[in-house]
Formats: structure tokens, sequence, C-alpha cells
């Protein structure tokens, strides 16, 4: 493959992913809104899923949120019964967040459609197409996280 046609390449699969985005994010904001929480209150959750329990000040850095804003994700999330607050055993007056199990079998759920048309998309390709694909995802996670941490320390004014 030539450079141009390279290009050419790379210019598909970037102008295809915003449409790809909003889709997930309309899905996203749906599925936050059946379950009475915010589309921002399924991000947290997601942390917690993928992390483990955490402090409201820990949730509000890997949200990018702020404190006040967390806190209420954390009242919405407590009411909607998805997460429940423990004590930390390592230091009592610390408080942890996580997930509840009812909380995120509830997401699972409304997940599975998804989930299995994701299966059935992905048998199309080979095992080296699905590691290209890893790849690419894991990339391009990392280049959104450095951006935004990059315009976080921007002002408005650039």
């Amino acid at each position: 493959m030539g450079n141009a046609s390279r290009r050419a390449a790379e210019d598909r699969v970037l102008a295809a992913l915003p449409s790809w985005v909003n889709a997930i994010s309309q899905l996203n904001r749906l599925i936050a809104e059946r379950m009475g929480v915010t589309a921002s209150d399924l991000d947290c959750l997601h942390v917690l899923n993928q992390r483990g329990p955490a402090t409201a000040a820990e949730l509000a850095r890997h949200v990018g949120l702020t404190p006040g804003a967390v806190s209420r994700m954390i009242d919405r999330l407590d009411a909607a019964d998805c997460i429940k607050r423990t004590n930390d055993p390592q230091d009592r007056r610390r408080v942890l967040i996580e997930p509840t199990a009812d909380g995120l079998a509830r997401i699972a759920a409304y997940y599975t459609g998804l989930t299995a048309r994701a299966h059935e998309d992905l048998e199309v390709f080979g095992p080296d197409e699905l590691e290209a694909l890893l790849r690419f995802i894991e990339r391009s996670q990392r280049s959104a996280a450095d951006e935004l941490a990059r315009l976080r320390g921007k002002t408005d004014a650039g």
C-alpha cells in the first residue's frame, strides 16, 4: 500500500470514528436515563468496576469532575442502588465507594444486545486483525487521555 492509499485508508477510519462514538454516547445516555442516573454516572460505575472501590476524591480525578459534582453523582448512584459506601479497612476514617452487584447486573443487562452484536461484528476478523484492533483501541485511548490532559492544562484563551 502506497503512502497516498494508506493515508486515504487512515482518513476513512478517522472519519468513521465520530459517528461510532456518537452512537455509543446516545446509547449510554439512554441507558443512564432508564437507570435514573446520568451518562457521567455510568462513567463512574465503569471506573469503579475496572479499578475497584475508590474514595470520592479518587473518583473525581478518574472521571474528570469537581468534588462537588462527584458528591452529587455518588448520591444519585446511591439512590439508584448502584453503589454502596463502605469504610476503608486500611483507614476507618476514609469512605470508599464501590459498585453493587445489582447495579452492575442491571447495567450489564442493558448492554447484552450490544455485546452480542459486537461479537458478531468481530467474527469476520482473524486473530491478527483482532490484535491490531486492540492495539489501535489501546493506543487511541492513551492518545485521548493525553489530549484531555493537554487541554485541561490550557486556559480558554489557549
